[in-house]
């Protein structure tokens, strides 16, 4: 399971850390607000090829890590 998210310079995010608890997990919020951007660090985390253009205007580079927890029985 997914339990942390850090994102850094990724489109409109400068920077993020989203933990996520056991059982349903929604993400909210207006349109703009970056959602879609979390969800495209998910996909980059899984291996997704990120395009140039996702890194924040006058950032150098971005960065997306992960935490993973096993699952309980």
């Amino acid at each position: 399971m997914l339990a942390n998210l850090h994102v850094k310079n990724l489109a409109l995010i400068e920077e993020a850390d989203i933990n996520f608890k056991d059982g349903l997990n929604i993400l909210t919020g207006e349109t703009g607000a970056g959602k879609s951007m979390v969800i495209d660090a998910v996909h980059a985390i899984l291996g997704e090829r990120v395009s140039r253009d996702m890194v924040r205007n006058g950032a150098k580079n971005a960065f997306v890590s992960a935490v993973f927890d096993e699952l309980s029985p």
